[in-house]
């Protein structure tokens, strides 16, 4: 019976433990998404943000410190996306793991083009601008490629054992949004040039990847309600300019945007621009085909309704 036992724990101790997931925690849920894609079952991935919310203003909640200090990894946006929220959150959630420039730190940014980043010296009479360049980067699928590739980097060096899957999964994710790349572009071919308004200036990389021409913005500012006297010359803008469509996104307040639809006969269309930004875009190639498909039929319609 002793040598059972024995025989017993020889092969108990013998026996391959599965490693625990990386616990990942991310800002938003379009940097969730990608994770997810490449990490697999040897993740376990949060957002901190929802898809409905602005990304630039989220209340933190004390569940987000909890995530943050068990997190082995925090994935963000970085360009001061999150500035006004998380750095108070990592001061409470003291997780050493987390401090810029640790392992455990990762600024999905690196490796992007950067647009907007603004000439000369910036401060608050210009509005809410990012001194460091446009944050969202993430509408422009082809950054989504490049991140998913820093984001296996970086799994690479936290999990070695798992790096050849990582390797494999972000190539597989580049191959399927080169793939659905064709196809977005193929419906976005007859909008080449296009001259659309926007609300905030979310979409520089959307529209540079699709041929758009954004000609106004609802915001006088980033960040900045406008007041009467720029809705009507921005009205007149729009009438000028033959624009169908003012894209806006699901958090702002939309009584201006379908003031100027009524004003001009444009249409008001609300994009999603993250993942679970609407019903349908639960992962990050289905919001670029509701995104694209939404976007094409209104171009196409021009009817003034608001949508």
């Amino acid at each position: 019976m002793r040598r059972i036992l024995m025989i017993a724990v020889l092969m108990a101790l013998s026996t391959p433990v599965a490693a625990a997931p990386l616990t990942i925690v991310t800002t938003t849920p379009d940097l969730a998404a990608i994770a997810r894609e490449i990490g697999g079952s040897r993740v376990d991935v949060t957002s901190l943000a929802t898809g409905p919310q602005d990304p630039h203003f989220v209340d933190p909640r004390p569940s987000f410190l909890v995530k943050l200090n068990r997190a082995d990894l925090l994935i963000e946006g970085g360009l001061d996306l999150e500035v006004g929220w998380l750095p108070v959150l990592l001061e409470s959630a003291r997780n050493p793991r987390l401090r810029v420039g640790e392992p455990g730190r990762l600024d999905a940014s690196r490796g992007i083009q950067v647009l907007g980043v603004p000439e000369g010296p910036v401060d608050r009479s210009l509005g809410d601008i990012h001194g460091k360049g446009n944050p969202h980067f993430l509408v422009d699928p082809m950054n989504g490629a490049i991140v998913a590739e820093t984001i296996a980097d970086r799994l690479c060096s936290l999990d070695p054992g798992g790096c050849v899957t990582y390797r494999a999964q972000a190539k597989a994710f580049r191959g399927r949004l080169e793939a659905a790349l064709v196809k977005w572009m193929k419906v976005m071919a007859p909008y080449q040039g296009v001259k659309i308004v926007v609300y905030h200036d979310s979409w520089p990389y959307f529209t540079g990847r699709f041929g758009l021409h954004v000609v106004g913005f609802v915001e006088p500012k980033p960040g900045v309600p406008p007041p009467p006297s720029h809705v009507a010359e921005l009205s007149d803008l729009i009438k000028r300019e033959q624009v169908k469509v003012i894209v806006m996104e699901p958090y702002h307040e939309r009584s201006m945007p379908d003031l100027l639809a009524r004003q001009t006969g444009a249409r008001v269309l609300v994009l999603a621009p993250t993942v679970g930004g609407a019903p349908g875009t639960d992962d990050y190639l289905k919001l670029f085909d509701m995104d694209v498909a939404r976007l094409a039929e209104a171009l196409g319609t021009g009817s003034g309704v608001t949508k």
